[in-house]
């Protein structure tokens, strides 16, 4: 996750201090997760990727199946 996040600030030509205050997060939580930090706030990061444009998706292929079934058996 920091290399991405890492390589994306870069790219967008922003400094850790300027990446933060549009993110509106402090620049050491920047500065950490670019290197490493394992644990992070939710809201957190959901302010970082925003300004970085990244969309975080998940899968579930529990779910996916659960929905199928559901979706065969309103059609009967």
């Amino acid at each position: 996750m920091g290399e991405l996040i890492l390589f994306h600030r870069k790219r967008a030509g922003l400094s850790r201090e300027a990446f933060a205050l549009l993110a509106g997060v402090g620049k050491t939580v920047v500065y950490d997760l670019e290197h490493g930090k394992e644990t992070i706030r939710m809201d957190t990061l959901l302010k970082i990727l925003q300004v970085l444009n990244i969309k975080m998706q998940f899968n579930s292929p529990l779910m996916e199946e659960y929905k199928q079934k559901q979706s065969k058996y309103l059609d009967s």
